[in-house]
């Protein structure tokens, strides 16, 4: 009897919790002819959010999703950047894109180069020689822009694959008749030309700058920065036209210096000039507009 008991309340059992999953129960309240629906019970899992794009604001964000929905994700971060720019400067001059990563943060890639000796004088000292500078500049670069406070101020860096052709001619002080004072020697310029190359060490020259970025529309921004790149150790290369020419030549007393030929002060001068320390930094000065999609 016990048995049978329970088998009838294991059934009912099971008939209700079938009912309630299937379709909700309507009680009738004849007294108030109001109609009342049960809610069904049961319970779903919650699956973890994903992280999809929002295609609008260009920005990464908490979403349910699964890995295909990732990929996605991805795909459409890199075909859909936040904004291009056009800038000029002394890396050259050239163009950005860039990715916003959240409100405050953009990944940047972007190219600048070409001759661009000009822009900064065209010429440098180096101890007692004035060079000229004839350059041709490749400068890929990928960084990450930051506007800390969430304003028009940013701070920025990140790595320069540098390279970068930089050809060096000598100028003697006071003409053609002048002299090059290399060493504490000074050297009769009389036909006598120096020049060679300089190039970097570094294949990854890292860069830190400072600037402005404000919105002069929805759409139009400007932007300036200023910074400095890491470009590692100059290795020189100068050459004299009259190697073999034997120079006239004195110390810093006046003393005549003798056998000294123009190989001579082309190593002097080539010395000179990996020694500068100055000459292992590259100055990031840059000028430029942005559009912001």
């Amino acid at each position: 009897m016990k048995l049978i008991k329970l088998s009838a309340i294991s059934a009912a059992i099971l008939a209700s919790t079938a009912a309630l999953a299937a379709e909700p129960v309507i009680v009738v309240d004849s007294a108030d002819a109001v109609v009342y629906e049960a809610e069904p019970v049961a319970v779903a899992y919650q699956a973890e959010p994903a992280y999809a794009y929002n295609a609008d604001a260009g920005i990464v964000r908490n979403t349910t999703g699964a890995v295909v929905g990732g990929t996605k994700t991805f795909f459409q971060t890199a075909v859909n950047p936040a904004a291009v720019s056009a800038e000029v400067g002394t890396l050259g001059y050239g163009a950005n894109v860039a990715w916003a990563m959240n409100d405050k943060t953009e990944l940047q890639a972007g190219w600048a180069g070409g001759d661009v000796a000009d822009l900064f004088g065209g010429d440098f000292d180096a101890n007692g020689v004035n060079y000229d500078v004839d350059s041709d500049f490749s400068n890929p670069y990928l960084g990450v822009q930051v506007r800390p406070a969430a304003n028009w101020f940013t701070m920025g860096a990140g790595i320069i694959v540098p390279d970068n052709d930089i050809d060096v001619t000598a100028n003697a002080d006071g003409g053609i008749s002048g002299f090059y004072e290399v060493d504490d020697i000074k050297y009769d310029a009389n036909n006598v030309t120096l020049e060679g190359t300089l190039e970097h060490r570094n294949k990854l020259a890292p860069y830190a700058t400072i600037g402005f970025r404000p919105n002069i529309s929805k759409n139009w921004g400007v932007f300036g920065e200023i910074g400095a790149a890491y470009m590692g150790k100059t290795d020189a290369t100068i050459t004299s036209l009259n190697p073999g020419q034997v120079l006239i030549a004195e110390d810093s007393n006046g003393n005549a210096v003798t056998g000294l030929t123009g190989k001579d002060l082309a190593a002097s001068a080539e010395q000179e000039l990996e020694e500068e320390n100055y000459l292992e930094w590259l100055p990031i000065v840059k000028l430029g507009a942005t559009y912001r999609f």
